[in-house]
Formats: C-alpha cells, sequence, structure tokens
C-alpha cells in the first residue's frame, strides 16, 4: 500500500475495504458535523454501511471512474479527500472533501486537494476539476479559492437537505492555470 506524506504529522492514503472499522469509528466522530454537507449514503452508520462504501469507492477506483482517500493525522483517520467523478475520456473530474471537526483548521484538506490535484493533473493529465459545494459552505468554497479555483456559477435550490432546498456553487480549474500556478 502506498501513503504520500502531506507533511511530518498527517499522510494521505487510499482507504480500502478493509479500513471499515477504522472508517466507521471516524464516522461516529465525523457524521453529525459533515452530515449537512456531503451526500446522504457517505454518511455511513456502522461497519457494514461502511464497508459497503469502501466496497463501491474500490470498484470505482478499479473501473478508473473514482476513488477515496483517507488523512491519517498522527496516526488517525480524521477525513479525506475523493474523486467523487472521474472521465479520464473527456479529461474531467469533481473532488470533494470531509473532515472531523476537531482536525479543521490545520490545512490538511489544502494539503491533500492539492496533492490529490498534482495527481489528477501531472499524473493522469485531466484537463479540468470541479469542487461542488453548498453555498453556505464558506470552509469548503475557502479550500477552492485557496486552491486557486474559479467559482463559474451557482445551481440554484439543487441541493435537498432536510426539507429545505440549498444552492450549490460549482469551482473549477483547469490544468494550464494549475500549472502555472504550481511552477510559480
Amino acid at each position: 500500500m502506498f501513503s504520500v506524506a502531506l507533511r511530518e504529522d498527517a499522510e494521505l492514503r487510499p482507504l480500502e475495504v478493509w479500513h471499515a472499522e477504522e472508517f466507521a469509528a471516524h464516522m461516529d466522530k465525523a457524521r453529525e458535523h459533515i452530515r449537512p454537507w456531503v451526500g446522504p449514503t457517505f454518511v455511513t452508520e456502522d461497519v457494514d454501511k461502511a464497508r459497503d462504501l469502501l466496497r463501491r469507492y474500490a470498484e470505482r477506483r478499479a473501473a478508473d471512474s473514482g476513488g477515496l482517500f483517507g488523512i491519517w493525522w498522527r496516526g488517525e483517520l480524521v477525513g479525506g479527500v475523493l474523486l467523487v467523478g472521474f472521465d479520464a475520456d473527456w479529461g474531467n473530474c469533481e473532488v470533494g472533501c470531509w473532515l472531523e471537526p476537531g482536525a479543521e483548521g490545520n490545512g490538511l484538506i489544502t494539503a491533500a486537494s492539492r496533492t490529490l490535484l498534482d495527481w489528477v493533473f501531472h499524473t493522469r493529465g485531466l484537463h479540468r476539476v470541479e469542487w461542488v459545494c453548498r453555498a453556505d459552505n464558506e470552509r469548503s468554497a475557502a479550500v477552492a479559492k485557496r486552491l486557486g479555483m474559479t467559482m463559474e456559477g451557482q445551481r440554484r435550490e439543487a441541493w435537498p437537505y432536510q426539507g429545505k432546498r440549498y444552492d450549490k456553487q460549482i469551482w473549477a480549474i483547469l490544468a494550464p492555470e494549475w500549472k502555472a500556478q504550481s511552477s510559480t
């Protein structure tokens, strides 16, 4: 198995099916905090559902259509980044993230996202990466800005949550933009 150092006390690794128990324990800490911001099937309630989610993403990775990567900080799984969708033929993908509240404010999501975008653009040769978040998710939008993304638009009332509908922002960055900022 591989891991990528994000810094001295943090690393990024693929989340595998065999991480189900660790992922379920992590979700117990993160669940209520991330629930408003992520899809309902992502917020698993037990080890079996965690295993199912990890299996779905393993199948997506095998099909070259997605992937799930955990952030281990000080030896503990605290969040991650994911390829929500990945289309090598079209050169496009969507990335996302989640993090336990106790790990916020440490630059982990930005570092992990940079690592993922480097891989997407430099190794896989994709042309466009999208970042989609609820319009009221200021922390997520701030990461998109730090990554050099441009907000391209807003989908009105596109995210239903607890009987209310929320707008979603679409952020994106293109390969030439990423490479230009990476070289400075």
